[in-house]
């Protein structure tokens, strides 16, 4: 990932298409390989509520509040988006980003010491995979790299819970 790659990761959701969030030819090869307009948004995940400050400019205090206290993965799309692959901020200036739990995910952020990308392992309008078995064979062989892990598990994977929050504090809730 530090020289632009592409990997294919297990996250606290589902399978992710992951690069470094930073730089922007790697973003737009994931805006590729889901054939995504790359008007619409992708998220990025972080180790720790700690490195949210670095991309964005104000976190609403309530957004410290929410993280502490979800149990279960929460994606918040904030105002003010900084130091971000340019491709990966949205028109409105905003980002999505969330604070990953599971395993895998959060060593990879901690050890990559940058937000990750992350966004399903599908192409864009086709079914989210629920598990690595179900993830197409055209996605596998665009990434550079499929981690070896959890491969085998079947869970039921759940999307995470999104909600834009805005510098006062206003919460609009996306996905329950």
């Amino acid at each position: 990932m530090r020289k632009g790659g592409v990997i294919l990761y297990p996250t606290d959701t589902v399978w992710g298409i992951g690069c470094d969030a930073t730089n922007a030819e790697a973003v737009k090869r994931v805006y590729e390989i889901k054939r995504r307009a790359d008007n619409k948004a992708l998220l990025l995940l972080v180790d720790s509520a700690d490195r949210i400050s670095r991309y964005v400019a104000n976190v609403p205090m309530v957004a410290w509040d929410l993280i502490e206290l979800t149990d279960k993965p929460l994606t918040i799309i904030y105002d003010g988006a900084r130091n971000l692959a340019p491709n990966l901020i949205a028109e409105d200036g905003s980002v999505g980003i969330r604070v990953t739990s599971e395993l895998f995910s959060k060593e990879l952020c901690y050890r990559f010491q940058k937000a990750v990308v992350s966004t399903s392992a599908n192409v864009s309008g086709e079914p989210t995979p629920r598990f690595f078995a179900e993830i197409s064979p055209e996605i596998i062989d665009a990434v550079d790299y499929v981690v070896n892990y959890k491969q085998l598990e079947k869970g039921s994977p759940k999307s995470s819970s999104i909600i834009k929050l805005k510098e006062n504090g206003t919460v609009t809730i996306i996905r329950e």
